[in-house]
């Protein structure tokens, strides 16, 4: 069992694929593990053990039939509690949807099964996903957040109870969790994954990632979800596919990276900045220091307004419903999002627009942002799921970004490295990382 679970997504495929495992083996092995470890660990919001065996024997009885096996056949994946379901239930985090069953189920679910993947249930999340914790703990130390609001899918990864999860980010709600469980988490380019299905928060900011325990899983996933969706807005139009061979394919050149503090460096614990010094100095001629402009600060405030403007619009049912059931720090951002007006949401988008364009010319000269993933170690406690600041800003862009678990802080816990790329190049991003990766891990090994 302890051999099945530590394969990563890809091998698993290929393992299934070549029948020296069955799905029901592959999901029998992780089951054991979510038995073992669910009980200290809270990751699942819903889990059906006898469902999952049912769903890998049809796998089973589909690769027996000769068909053509699809990208992720029988790989376990992990969803996060926002995401409409047929047949589990989809509570986002509240007591007041609880038992809420779905008619339809989400774009993402669709594609995952048409791929062949095995849903192992759905993760915690925050209370509708903002931050008002879910119970769930980090599996380095438990007594320690994991994170929020994609709390349980982290946590999931990170204790190998799933290869691979989905989760959402509407201002740092992958990265963050990816930094503090050690996993990597992935957020493309907004738009890149569709939302249709998806609790919605605030469209401007919404966003669709993935965690694995490696690049190359977390490309799989990704192209598997990517691609456009016409009954959402803000789906980007493109051709899906090259995620995988991009994250696997050696970087033609060195690559060159911006390190950027962003006006939030002070937020950064010491170690994490000494952790930042030190990786700096390693890529020697290949990272330069950027300042931003002065201009970049308004990006935090704007993100405010935009996700407690569309917190007001988009959540007011829960409000008007049972306010008295919301935790306080939910009620105080839907109200203060009823505050914003017409004009400070038209400027919060201007100023979308131009540090999308401020950033575009950063890309210009560097094929990556290096920044923090989040100040430091997850928090102590599990009463608040830590710091999105150093999310923030790529956030509010919709530039894709990821976390590498490649630094560690004071207690030896994980803190994520994360890289930022440019609009619409999420392939090279996961290229660049690749090579990060590789070139953090053979400086430790020698």
């Amino acid at each position: 069992m302890s051999d099945i679970i530590a394969l990563s997504a890809a091998e698993l495929r290929a393992a299934t694929g070549e029948g020296r495992l069955s799905s029901l083996e592959v999901a029998e092995a992780f089951l054991a593990r979510i038995a073992a470890e669910e009980p200290k660990l809270k990751a699942w919001a819903f889990h059906d053990p006898d469902g999952v065996r049912e769903e890998a024997r049809k796998l089973d009885d589909y690769r027996g039939s000769g068909q053509p096996l699809a990208p992720l056949h029988g790989v376990p994946v992990g969803l996060k509690d926002i995401i409409d379901t047929e047949r589990m239930p989809t509570e986002n985090g509240t007591v007041i949807d609880k038992g809420r069953q779905p008619k339809d189920e989400a774009t993402v679910v669709r594609r995952l099964k048409e791929a062949g993947a095995l849903i192992m249930g759905k993760t915690v999340t925050t209370e509708l996903a903002f931050y008002h914790p879910g119970g769930t703990r980090n599996p380095h130390d438990p007594t320690r957040t994991p994170g929020g609001s994609s709390s349980g899918s982290a946590a999931a990864v990170a204790a190998r109870m799933v290869p691979v999860a989905v989760g959402t980010q509407t201002n740092g709600s992958v990265i963050r969790p990816a930094s503090f469980c050690g996993v990597v988490g992935f957020k493309p380019t907004f738009g890149t994954i569709p939302r249709t299905g998806i609790l919605t928060q605030s469209p401007p900011l919404d966003q669709v990632g993935v965690f694995a325990n490696k690049i190359a899983d977390a490309a799989l996933l990704t192209e598997v979800l990517a691609g456009h969706d016409p009954d959402d807005p803000g789906s980007r139009l493109g051709p899906r596919g090259g995620m995988v061979e991009a994250a696997t394919s050696p970087a033609p050149v060195k690559p060159h990276f911006a390190f950027v503090k962003t006006p939030v460096w002070d937020k950064a614990e010491g170690e994490t900045q000494e952790a930042f010094g030190e990786l700096t100095a390693m890529l020697e001629g290949a990272c330069e220091e950027v300042p931003l402009s002065k201009h970049f600060a308004e990006g935090w405030p704007a993100l405010r307004k935009l996700m407690a403007a569309g917190f007001a619009h988009n959540l007011k049912r829960y409000y008007h419903q049972a306010a008295e059931a919301l935790s306080p720090i939910m009620r105080e951002t839907i109200e203060e999002g009823g505050r914003v007006t017409a004009v400070e949401w038209q400027e919060s988008l201007m100023w979308q627009n131009a540090l999308k364009g401020g950033l575009n010319e950063v890309f210009e000269h560097f094929d990556a942002i290096i920044t923090p993933a989040a100040p430091g170690e997850a928090p102590q406690g599990l009463d608040s799921t830590g710091d999105p600041s150093f999310c923030t800003l790529w956030t509010f862009c919709g530039m894709p970004a990821v976390s590498l678990p490649l630094a560690a802080g004071g207690n030896g816990l994980p803190v994520g490295v994360q890289l930022v790329g440019p609009t619409g190049d999420d392939a090279r991003l996961l290229r660049t990382a690749q090579w990060l990766t590789g070139f953090v891990n053979e400086d430790a090994a020698g």
